[in-house]
């Protein structure tokens, strides 16, 4: 079968690589129809030490069930499902808990003797835990918006769930990327009564105007904060949702939270000390956030996917062919792609 893997910096190649199959009895072989290139992927892609060795590729997909093991009661041959962006047994304290990300017996999609997401097919484990039935077609026009299910849906909803957001809450998203849209998309969804969105790339904030953004504030660094505050009476906003991963987004969204406020990070870190000062404490500031567990979530919005209350399939701008894969990760590096679909 075919897959993508990264050997370097900026050398992703489509390439053979041996079928997935079964190995265990809680796994499953999902023939992929959807994926997708994450902006978590644009890190090694601009910074992969260069190896004779390649790495698999790819963390969001849905597909089919061709087969699964005798240990799989659920889902079924021939069902349609999304994946999350780990997978998990479903069944262990920390799954049982909502914290999917933490399983005891779950991992990372592209890890050794893993499938990525990015290839024809994917070996499953914990299938039973992990995969979730959608109840389309293979071929529905629903799928770019389910397939947002796999990771950017859940990991802006959990962004503005653990800030706190909810109605009466006025939210600044730091980042108009996929990540930053869909948790622009979920406060509204979660009833925040203002959003001012900061991002400066004008068809990422229109649409962030039409998932429910009321300002965008393309200002950054202290005139970034200085326009929020402005907008704001002073004050800033009750949360602050950080969907980019940089000390500077950071240090605005200490900048804008309101004092007894929330900053929640989802943003793939890339700093290694977090800025919190006197002042901040002083402030009593909350920083919160992490890795979303989507698959705790996937459940809550998966209805209003299917019914289109929400839309988040939007955030695709670019849909091509996996042998062209390598083209949309310089078409989202070069910010000409806000997120690229993949065709299997």
């Amino acid at each position: 079968m075919r897959a993508t893997l990264i050997y370097g910096a900026g050398d992703v190649r489509v390439e053979d690589v041996p079928d997935a199959r079964l190995r265990e009895p809680t796994d499953a072989v999902v023939r992929v129809v959807r994926s997708c290139v994450c902006g978590s992927d644009l890190w090694p892609f601009a910074s992969r030490p260069a190896s004779e060795r390649g790495d698999r590729m790819g963390h969001e997909f849905l597909g089919v069930v061709e087969e699964v093991g005798a240990a799989v009661t659920a889902p079924a041959v021939g069902d349609v499902v999304v994946a999350p962006f780990v997978w998990a047994d479903g069944t262990c304290d920390f799954c049982a808990e909502g914290l999917h990300t933490s399983c005891r017996h779950g991992g990372n999609w592209g890890a050794p003797d893993v499938d990525g997401g990015q290839g024809e097919a994917v070996r499953v484990p914990q299938a039973q835990g992990t995969l979730v039935r959608l109840p389309v077609a293979a071929d529905s026009p629903l799928l770019p918006a389910l397939l947002t299910l796999s990771d950017v849906l859940p990991t802006g909803h959990h962004c503005a769930v653990t800030a706190g957001v909810g109605p009466r809450t006025t939210v600044t998203v730091i980042g108009d990327g996929a990540v930053g849209l869909c948790a622009v998309l979920a406060a509204r969804r979660l009833g925040a009564a203002r959003i001012l969105l900061m991002g400066r790339h004008t068809d990422r904030t229109d649409l962030g105007g039409e998932f429910g953004a009321t300002d965008v504030v393309a200002e950054r660094g202290e005139e970034g904060v200085e326009r929020v505050r402005e907008l704001t009476g002073g004050d800033g906003t009750h949360a602050v949702l950080e969907c980019v991963g940089t000390r500077p987004a950071v240090e605005t969204a200490f900048g804008v939270v309101r004092d007894g406020g929330a900053v929640s990070r989802v943003g793939v870190p890339q700093y290694a000390e977090v800025p919190m000062d006197f002042g901040v404490f002083l402030r009593n500031i909350t920083l919160t956030g992490g890795v979303a567990p989507a698959r705790a979530y996937i459940d809550e919005l998966l209805p209003d996917v299917l019914d289109g209350v929400i839309e988040p399939g939007k955030v695709f701008d670019r849909t091509i062919s996996l042998d062209r894969v390598a083209d949309g990760y310089r078409a989202m590096a070069d910010r000409t792609a806000l997120k690229v679909l993949l065709r299997v």
